[in-house]
């Protein structure tokens, strides 16, 4: 009834949506953009989600606004083609809370299957199901990933550790540190895998 997904799109991906609470720490959103980067799921973005992004990380003193927009035109010119801009006119007919209809009516309008979120109680499955989309934490959305992908997932993070030139860091400080206390599941994962 409200699927407008661009028909272009990658199906044999799942869509996902990521709300801006996964997106706002740093190495999270670094994991997740890169999971969509090699094509891992196919990434759905709404101005209004990296809007809230940067909005939260502004206001927490976490960057500056110019950063912040510096960071938004980052991501907006390398996921380009992975933006919602027809969901609009389903935010008024979304049954969630008002400040999270702009995330459903993005999920409902690109066909996407999973919104990502920590926010869980904010997107009640009953409400979500008549659009036969779920919500997930990153734990569990990355874990689900992992265990499709061991491979690819593995060489990411290693990718992810290795590519931070400002501030180097071991695969284990990235696991430990900064995923840990985000997406612990996933990050056992990870460590049981590099300890094989």
């Amino acid at each position: 009834m409200f699927n407008v997904a661009n028909e272009e799109a990658d199906t044999s991906l799942i869509g996902v949506v990521l709300d801006a609470c996964v997106i706002f720490p740093g190495s999270l959103r670094d994991t997740l953009l890169r999971f969509a980067a090699a094509k891992i799921y196919k990434l759905y973005l709404t101005d209004q989600i990296l809007e809230e992004m940067k909005r939260n990380l502004v206001e927490k003193n976490h960057i500056t606004e110019e950063q912040g927009e510096h960071l938004v035109s980052q991501i907006r010119e390398h996921f380009k083609a992975d933006f919602v801009t027809q969901h609009t006119l389903f935010i008024p007919l979304m049954p969630v809370n008002e400040k999270d209809r702009h995330v459903l009516a993005a999920a409902v309008a690109s066909g996407s299957q999973i919104i990502v979120t920590q926010n869980l109680k904010d997107f009640p499955q009953l409400l979500l199901k008549q659009f036969e989309i779920v919500a997930l934490s990153a734990d569990d959305f990355l874990t689900r990933q992992f265990s499709q992908n061991r491979e690819a997932i593995i060489t990411i993070i290693k990718e992810q550790a290795g590519g931070l030139k400002k501030h180097p860091i071991t695969v284990q400080d990235l696991l430990e540190k900064k995923l840990g206390k985000l997406v612990p599941n996933f990050v056992r994962l990870i460590q049981n895998e590099l300890h094989k």
